[in-house]
């Protein structure tokens, strides 16, 4: 069974890797940018759409001023990025965002932003997968109703993909990032073309009429106008997503790491920035209607849609539109446009278990998490962040209106702490530093830095007014939950560490014991009870006997009369057990000899078989963990198992064809 499981995992993994060659698995910048900016990237996928959505319930006449709202997010996220190429400098060890606030706001601080993260970390995968089953469900018909079952199998192609390492998934989902970038950028510049020269045709849907909603129906006047135009920006941050990844996986760069980072990052930013200005053009040229409920906000010719039609996102309707009289082009760029949907996910593959390594390793998470697994991966992170995504996707049935509505809100939690971090950063710095040349690079720093501040805690704001009663406190609920486990964690990790500590006398813990005292349990006389006699015997302890359980009279009196026969220098005692218990009467005899000689040690020796089949486990040593699960809870008690190696496990020990039988022992001996 388990050569059956090893083969399958090296299929699918790969061979291990070792240790030494970590440096191998280091990232140049061609890699990285598709690596970490997937995620960013994507988001070109929908966060027009959302701006558009949410402008739409106003009528036709608010799309209007989306590419103003786009604008405005475009300002944002250059900032925000021109920001984190500070921090990267400053902090390149991939602590990133916690890092920054643990270092200059304290413990609690970071530990609120890594809860922010990995939340958001979580979202990210669950909002892109179910986007891309979503993309993939309306180009192939036979998937609709069925797109839970396909991103919860996305989720675990990703996870099997960056369980086989950083570099190879990097490889893997580096030309699909980059065909989108050709495709958006491709049809960004036909588009702009076709429409100067006055050949661009109107979008699929520009024959509709957006119905504006009750509330709303003068348009973005008053107040309800201006709070929709708030909850458009704040759905078009969306957009800002993925920017913390690169300063979380600086490690994963090749040297020089920040410098390789900042660059990274700032054609992240330049790129995606891009992106998004030409696709809310275009929409606005083209006269792209989209809605939330296309079925009660459009019309066509005064009367409400069919009940068939199926509303196309965004970039699909400018792709028909940019690329008519040539299919081949709109299905590429729906294809590719779908594809990094899906590989948008592999950003948080790689952010999550980094920074659960880091908190792993200050004692916020289980210790686990900071492992690497047989590809050098934090494997247990990867699966962490899987279940967690698939948990959400299914909860949520895969609904990216429902799930975003929960984006964005940890980033910008992590955005503005981290933005005032490192303004406290550079200010504590300025004050020791004489250097007037360094100085005024710190003082610029300080100024990016702190016009980002501005900016995301403003974004902030928004986000948590126009979004909290849509899904928002989801998210703050489990920032909070995650803050306290992390909290409950950390403090059992140092009580842990407090008790287990040598103490002003160390000398007094290599104290012996004043004397050993054995026990061998026995149920009946065979060869594993034999071993565990001879091995104790061998320990010279004290004293030694062995003890079993009066259950059954007539067993008792055959298991006594051998003893006897085979006159072993062992006393036998038989404890009484009148309504039929064994681990009760063994868990008494056991105490009552420490409380006659508190300064003695008590040694029980069990015997147990070793089977080579899981379903033998359910037929051995049942009493035996039983036995040892309660006496490990009792002070001044040794549980030392004595295996007896079963001819079932032959084949399975890797000792065949060295001289050792399958029971471990040597032949002739």
């Amino acid at each position: 069974m388990s050569d059956i499981v090893d083969a399958a995992k090296r299929l699918l993994l790969g061979r291990p890797v070792r240790s030494d060659r970590l440096g191998h698995t280091l990232l140049p910048k061609r890699i990285a940018l598709p690596v970490f900016s997937s995620d960013a990237l994507s988001s070109v996928a929908y966060a027009p759409d959302e701006i558009l959505l949410t402008l739409a319930v106003a009528g036709f006449t608010a799309t209007a001023v989306s590419p103003w709202v786009g604008l405005v997010v475009v300002v944002v996220l250059l900032t925000v990025v021109a920001s984190y190429r500070q921090n990267v400098r400053a902090y390149p060890s991939g602590g990133g965002d916690y890092e920054v606030a643990t270092v200059n706001l304290g413990a609690n601080a970071g530990v609120g932003v890594a809860s922010a993260l990995l939340v958001d970390y979580v979202l990210t995968v669950a909002v892109s997968i179910s986007a891309g089953a979503q993309y993939a469900s309306s180009a192939i018909p036979v998937l609709r109703d069925h797109e839970t079952a396909v991103a919860v199998g996305l989720v675990v192609v990703l996870t099997v993909a960056n369980l086989r390492g950083v570099r190879e998934s990097g490889r893997l989902f580096a030309l699909p990032v980059y065909l989108f970038m050709a495709a958006i950028g491709s049809t960004a510049v036909v588009g702009f073309v076709r429409h100067l020269a006055g050949g661009l045709p109107p979008a699929e849907s520009a024959s509709f009429e957006l119905v504006a909603q009750p509330g709303v129906d003068e348009g973005l006047v008053g107040i309800a106008g201006a709070f929709l135009v708030a909850r458009a920006f704040a759905s078009g941050c969306s957009a800002l997503t993925g920017v913390e990844a690169i300063s979380n996986g600086v490690p994963a760069f090749k040297k020089p790491k920040s410098r390789n980072a900042a660059t990274t990052l700032a054609l992240l930013g330049l790129i995606s920035a891009a992106m998004i200005m030409s696709i809310l053009y275009l929409a606005r040229v083209t006269g792209v209607r989209y809605a939330e409920d296309p079925h009660t906000q459009l019309t066509l010719d005064g009367a409400p849609l069919p009940s068939d039609h199926v509303q196309h996102p965004v970039i699909s309707q400018l792709a028909e539109s940019v690329f008519s009289g040539l299919p081949p082009a709109f299905y590429l760029v729906s294809a590719v446009t779908g594809l990094i949907l899906v590989l948008a996910a592999n950003t948080a593959f790689n952010g999550f278990p980094v920074l659960g390594s880091i908190l792993a390793k200050d004692g916020y998470l289980p210790r686990q998490l900071h492992t690497r697994g047989d590809r050098l991966a934090f494997s247990n992170g990867i699966i962490t962040l899987a279940a967690s995504a698939m948990f959400l996707i299914v909860v949520f049935d895969a609904q990216v209106t429902r799930l975003i509505q929960l984006y964005i809100v940890g980033v910008f939690v992590s955005f503005t702490l981290s933005q005032l971090g490192m303004v406290k950063h550079w200010t504590s710095h300025l004050r020791t530093e004489a250097e007037p040349r360094e100085r005024a690079r710190m003082q610029r720093s300080r100024v990016i830095n702190g016009i980002g501040l501005t900016m995301t805690a403003s974004v902030l704001v928004i986000v948590l007014v126009t979004k909290f009663t849509h899904g928002a406190w989801v998210a703050l609920l489990a920032m909070g939950l995650g803050y306290a486990l992390m909290k409950a964690i950390h403090r059992h990790y140092d009580r842990v560490s407090e008790e287990l500590a040598l103490g002003d006398d160390p000398a007094a813990l290599r104290a012996l014991p004043s004397r050993v005292h054995a026990i061998v349990l026995v149920s009946r006389l065979h060869k594993p009870t034999m071993r565990a006699v001879a091995y104790a015997r061998a320990s010279r302890p004290n004293t030694l006997e062995a003890v079993t359980v009066g259950v059954d009279p007539e067993s008792i009196a055959r298991l006594t009369a051998e003893w006897e026969g085979l006159d072993l220098p062992v006393p036998l005692r038989v404890l009484d057990s009148p309504f039929r218990e064994i681990t009760r009467p063994i868990l008494g005899y056991v105490r009552s000899v420490r409380r006659e000689s508190p300064r003695d040690l008590v040694v029980v020796y069990i015997p147990e078989y070793v089977v080579g089949h899981w379903w033998e486990q359910l037929l051995h040593n049942q009493s035996a963990l039983r036995l040892k699960g309660r006496l490990l809870f009792t002070p001044g008690v040794v549980v030392a198992s004595v295996p007896w190696q079963l001819e079932s496990i032959r084949g399975q020990t890797g000792l065949e064809g060295t001289g050792y039988g399958a029971s471990g022992r040597k032949r002739g001996y």
